[in-house]
């Protein structure tokens, strides 16, 4: 089954854990590139806070992406 993971600072994903997503805290664009390239191939949607959103940048292929409003 399909999976929903959260990548962002702490402060912003930690309640999503509770509707079962797979919650991946990052503080800086480090922990965010190796939790994007960490994610398994039952992700198929990744909701990204606007921080780590722009960490990444335009890297392509993976699962879709959705950004946190600001």
């Amino acid at each position: 089954m399909a999976s929903i993971a959260i990548i962002g600072e702490t402060v912003r994903v930690a309640g999503y854990g509770l509707a079962g997503a797979l919650v991946l805290p990052a503080e800086n664009a480090d922990e965010v590139r190796t939790a994007w390239r960490g994610l398994g191939p039952e992700v198929a949607v990744v909701i990204l806070t606007p921080a780590a959103a722009a960490s990444l940048g335009d890297a392509s292929g993976g699962p879709l992406r959705v950004v946190m409003p600001v």
